[in-house]
């Protein structure tokens, strides 16, 4: 079987790539029938010589290839027909800005398998950037507050080449006694928790944290649970919060009375309660004035997050009051970092971790009918329709939705 990476043309540019030269190798050592052609591109983070150099063909017509791996949307007019294609759609939640998107794809009887859905049987995910989501943005949280407070200036994340050069910097600078709240425990948060501790910040219990002073930084992450409460006032776990959302109301504001900072890194899925809304960000007690939105889930959960925010201007102002976007270093206004392709700041080492995996969980499917179900989940079109389990994008593709 043919693959073939695609370049990537969205814009801006995304730097990153499914696959590295050395899985491209390693992929055809294994392999005997797998075959792999790159699409010659000027932006990737591993340029044409890198593949070339490994024996791996370059070229700038990569049609003949039955299976295409991207990773951000590829533009319509694009699309090659009768193809599989792997990338990033951003339609599994309905989104209306890439409604023709999943129209085009079906006209063009095209397979789409959406990296967001590769999931093992019990519905873990098994590839993604999360983790190097979660690095990057917590740097570029901690780089907005210095800027917002005047207290230091970081380099940009990009002009950096790996995460120990991120660490590097963090640890030449000393915060003052500020509190860090940490939303999620999945890759994003987790990915954020290297960084705070990387620059040796003390992490607290959120029972110490909601109740005492501290002389110096420290952070807390939190879970659903620490976030959320049942509204029949039960304690049950957090599988229930995640089949019965609406069973539950928000209970983040206990942490805004004491936070400076807040890095949100965890999943928001519709019908949960927002972690703050713009009523609670206009309240006194209210005292959080940075946010770091690695989610970024516009007009969702984290009322400051008005829209997303690019790499080459990565901060923009919310003013509670008027509920609307102002100069971050307007009085009053929370700094929002809001950027919504992080990982690409760090491509190199971002591309290594999803090649890893992308190597280990999905070629082999390929090869070995599948037995595991991966393609089989992933898959959400075919024959130009939706497959059974993305059927419920029917009347959003129909524009009923």
């Amino acid at each position: 079987m043919k693959f073939a990476i695609i370049k990537e043309r969205k814009n801006p540019p995304d730097k990153r790539v499914v696959l590295t030269p050395n899985a491209c190798k390693e992929l055809k050592e294994t392999f005997t029938d797998f075959e792999i052609l790159v699409e010659s591109s000027e932006n990737r983070t591993f340029k044409d010589r890198e593949y070339t150099d490994l024996h791996i063909d370059v070229k700038q017509d990569i049609s003949e290839a039955q299976v295409l791996l991207g990773v951000k949307e590829v533009p319509v007019n694009a699309l090659i027909p009768n193809k599989k294609y792997f990338f990033f759609s951003h339609t599994i939640k309905k989104q209306p800005y890439n409604r023709d998107l999943l129209r085009a794809i079906l006209d063009k009887n095209i397979e789409l398998y959406d990296h967001e859905v590769i999931t093992n049987e019990k519905e873990i995910r098994l590839v993604a950037f999360g983790r190097y989501a979660g690095i990057v943005g917590a740097y570029n949280t901690i780089r907005a507050y210095g800027i917002k407070s005047g207290n230091f200036i970081l380099p940009k994340a990009k002009e950096l080449s790996d995460q120990q050069e991120l660490i590097g910097e963090l640890r030449k600078i000393t915060l003052p006694p500020v509190k860090i709240v940490l939303t999620g425990k999945g890759r994003v948060g987790n990915g954020a928790k290297e960084i705070l501790d990387g620059m040796g910040l003390k992490e607290v219990a959120p029972e110490d944290y909601l109740t005492e002073h501290f002389q110096e930084a420290v952070y807390c992450q939190i879970d659903v649970l620490d976030y959320n409460k049942r509204i029949d006032g039960r304690v049950i776990d957090m599988y229930d919060f995640f089949k019965h959302p609406e069973a539950y109301q928000g209970d983040f504001f206990r942490f805004a009375r004491v936070s400076d900072v807040y890095i949100a890194g965890h999943f928001y899925d519709s019908g949960a309660p927002f972690l703050f809304t713009r009523e609670d960000a206009k309240s006194r007690d209210f005292k959080i004035f940075v946010v770091g939105d690695i989610s970024c889930d516009i007009d969702g959960p984290v009322a400051s997050t008005l829209r997303a925010s690019t790499i080459a201007d990565p901060i923009y102002g919310y003013d509670p009051v008027q509920e609307k976007e102002v100069d971050y270093n307007s009085p009053g206004a929370i700094a929002v970092m809001a950027v919504d392709n992080l990982p690409n700041e760090l491509p190199r080492d971002a591309s290594q971790g999803f090649s890893e995996s992308f190597v280990k969980h999905v070629i082999p499917a390929f090869f070995n009918g599948d037995k595991d179900g991966v393609l089989e989940r992933a898959r959400m079109t075919q024959n130009g329709k939706l497959t059974p389990r993305f059927r419920y994008l029917e009347g959003y593709v129909k524009g009923e939705e």
